[in-house]
C-alpha cells in the first residue's frame, strides 16, 4: 500500500492519522502574535530549554511545566502545550503522553530515519522545521546501516533534493511510526533540520508511553 499526506488548517485534520493510506498528518496551524512574543521573550531569559517528562490531559502539568511557570508572559505558551497534550491523549485515547520541550541550536536527528514508535506529534514554536520525504521517493534499503557509509544525498535514499519535504513553524504533524499496526516498513521517514547562523529551535513532541 502506498502512504501518503493529509494536511488542512483544521485540528479535525489529525483524525486522518487512523486513515490506513496517511503516515504523516499535517495541521497548518499559524502561531498567533502572543506566542511568538512569549517564546521570543522566553529565549531572551533562557538561551537553553529541556523540559522532559510525563504530561496527563485536562491538568495544568505544573510539575513539568515549572519552568516555564516561573515567568508570567509564558503563561499562553504553557497553555498552548496542554492543549496539545489534550488533543494527543484524546485522539489516541491515552491517559498520559511522554512530553519533551527543547531548544536546538543542530540538527538533534540529522540523517533521514523512521521512529520505532506507533505515532509522534511534532511542532516547531521557532527555528527551521521538520524535514519528511515521502514514501514513494524512499528507497528504504538506504536507511541506516544500508547507507554503506555514505551521506543521505548520496546513498541513493532518496532521488534529488526537490524529494526533501518540510513542515513550517507551527505546524502540528502527526508522524506514523513502524510501531503502528499495519504500518510496519512504512513509518514516516524524516530528519532534523540543519540550524544555521546561530539560530534556535524551540521544538515540542509528544510520545505514546507504557
Amino acid at each position: 500500500m502506498q502512504r501518503a499526506l493529509s494536511t488542512s488548517n483544521s485540528p479535525d485534520v489529525l483524525a486522518e492519522i487512523y486513515n490506513p493510506a496517511n503516515n504523516i498528518v499535517v495541521w497548518q496551524r499559524e502561531l498567533d502574535l502572543a506566542i511568538e512574543s512569549s517564546i521570543e521573550r522566553l529565549l531572551a531569559d533562557r538561551q537553553t530549554l529541556n523540559i522532559e517528562g510525563i504530561a496527563t490531559p485536562e491538568t495544568d502539568n505544573e510539575p513539568l511545566l515549572k519552568t516555564l511557570l516561573g515567568y508570567d508572559y509564558s503563561r499562553v505558551l504553557v497553555d498552548t502545550v496542554n492543549d496539545l497534550v489534550n488533543m494527543f491523549c484524546y485522539l489516541f485515547d491515552l491517559e498520559r503522553a511522554g512530553l519533551r520541550l527543547a531548544t536546538l541550536d543542530r540538527a538533534m536527528c540529522p540523517r533521514f530515519h523512521t521512529d520505532k514508535v506507533p505515532c509522534r506529534l511534532v511542532t516547531t514554536f521557532r527555528g527551521v522545521a521538520t524535514e519528511w520525504l515521502a514514501h514513494e521517493v524512499v528507497d528504504r534499503s538506504k536507511l541506516g546501516p544500508g547507507n554503506g557509509g555514505l551521506p543521505d544525498d548520496q546513498s541513493g535514499l532518496y532521488r534529488t533534493p526537490a524529494d526533501i519535504n518540510q513542515l513550517t513553524k507551527g505546524d502540528v504533524a502527526l508522524l506514523k511510526g513502524e510501531l503502528w499496526e499495519g504500518n510496519e516498513n512504512a513509518g514516516i521517514v524524516h530528519r532534523s533540520p540543519e540550524v544555521t547562523n546561530g539560530g534556535t529551535r524551540l521544538l515540542l513532541t509528544l510520545d505514546f508511553v507504557a
